[in-house]
């Protein structure tokens, strides 16, 4: 196994991988919790917390974090998804304990001061604030709401400004201890490291960590499912994303998922891009892509166009997916996206940090962890009846589509017809 993993008595998983002739270490902190576990009075708040844990310890300020990492050379940052929270530290080899003291401190002893809560609050207003400034950005949240109307991952990340203006200290404590434990978390490391002095420093600082119960993934049921949801706003262009329900987290079909969504809207030779933006030059930005969850997912295409191109765009998607339907791909294209994709898997995968990321997440989500030849393997599996059978799946189910323009409905729903 090119990894190893060990898990500590109070329940926290411990996984790295070894690379040689490397002299750095990514070092990742996961937690099995985001916005898909928040009550709808909480909205943001995973997200908020991963902020907050920047702004100081009962043993180190902010500031002190900042110009311990900044001293080090490293590079510290984290990030929120729907289904997990990361902080994550890349730092010479040499450096890995000290990181790793000062990310156990950030995580198991933020104050949470009502002085820093009121400074992020507003930090993470203009987030959002920025974030909606930004249609292509922002017409997936609608879109994703649109998809998942009754199930937390329609909700924003970031949460909205009435709610996150509210957050308090009772708020960030208690959400701390209800999520942040050894059962929802994985300590995840690659580069030079070595495993068994990586658990001893593990148990070290993190021993006191409380024990407790994986946050649950239970099946997400299409309830209410919307066709069309939009903002009408004074735009040059319009954001359309045009989906359907897709291949879930951890499915065998994702392979064959990925290498359709590549030939259909990946490189510049896949069909969208040479239909759309080659010949016609109704698009600069054209793809297609599946946003994954567990148990749940979200297959769909983006296209950013002027308003007046808006039906010729559409009725070329919804030609491009019936072809994909009834004819399938040729051997050659999915050759080319079978190659492709190989060799941008491999890129990635040329530092610590995709290694380490590699690692934690599917550990976090009790998914298998592939090495980049078992992951090779899998794509160069698929065959043209594997594409043909997710094609089926997916792309014959009625698309939602979501749209950010200046045009109101009547004038959409005729774009649309």
């Amino acid at each position: 196994m090119f990894y190893q993993r060990t898990t500590l008595p109070n329940g926290l998983d411990v996984v790295s991988e070894h690379i040689a002739g490397v002299r750095s270490v990514t070092l990742g902190i996961w937690f099995r919790v985001g916005s898909r576990d928040e009550q709808q009075h909480q909205l943001g708040i995973s997200h908020f917390m991963e902020h907050m844990m920047f702004k100081g310890t009962c043993n180190r300020s902010a500031l002190d974090i900042s110009m311990a990492f900044d001293s080090m050379g490293a590079e510290l940052n984290a990030f929120t998804s729907k289904e997990y929270t990361c902080f994550y530290a890349r730092v010479l080899d040499e450096h890995l304990t000290t990181a790793m003291e000062i990310l156990a401190d950030m995580l198991q002893n933020s104050e949470f001061t009502q002085e820093a809560i009121a400074t992020e609050r507003e930090v993470v207003i203009e987030e959002i604030a920025r974030y909606e400034d930004e249609p292509s950005d922002h017409v997936g949240d609608i879109f994703t709401e649109a998809m998942f109307p009754t199930h937390q991952l329609g909700r924003s990340i970031l949460g909205t400004r009435d709610i996150v203006g509210a957050f308090e200290h009772e708020h960030c404590s208690s959400y701390l201890k209800k999520h942040y434990h050894a059962g929802n978390a994985v300590i995840a490391a690659a580069g030079n490291v070595d495993h068994l002095q990586l658990v001893a420093l593990t148990e070290r600082l993190y021993h006191k960590l409380a024990q407790g119960n994986a946050n649950e993934r239970g099946e997400v049921l299409e309830i209410d499912r919307q066709l069309l949801t939009f903002e009408q706003k004074d735009t040059e262009q319009a954001h359309i994303l045009f989906g359907m329900p897709g291949i879930a987290l951890g499915s065998d079909d994702r392979f064959a998922s990925r290498l359709m969504e590549t030939a259909l809207g990946g490189p510049m030779s896949s069909r969208l891009f040479q239909e759309v933006r080659e010949k016609r030059g109704l698009a600069y930005a054209v793809f297609a892509t599946t946003q994954p969850y567990m148990n749940a997912s979200q297959f769909f295409i983006y296209a950013g166009t002027r308003p007046s191109n808006m039906k010729e765009v559409i009725s070329i998607l919804r030609l491009e997916l019936a072809q994909l339907v009834s004819k399938g791909l040729t051997s050659e294209e999915l050759t080319r996206a079978q190659e492709y994709t190989v060799g941008q898997l491999v890129l990635s995968e040329e530092s610590t940090r995709s290694h380490m990321f590699r690692l934690g997440s599917n550990a976090v989500q009790e998914l298998e962890i592939l090495s980049l030849d078992e992951g090779i393997s899998r794509y160069r599996a698929v065959t043209l009846d594997d594409i043909s059978r997710v094609a089926e799946q997916v792309l014959t189910v009625p698309p939602t589509v979501a749209v950010i323009s200046p045009l109101g409905e009547t004038d959409l729903q005729e774009v649309l017809a």
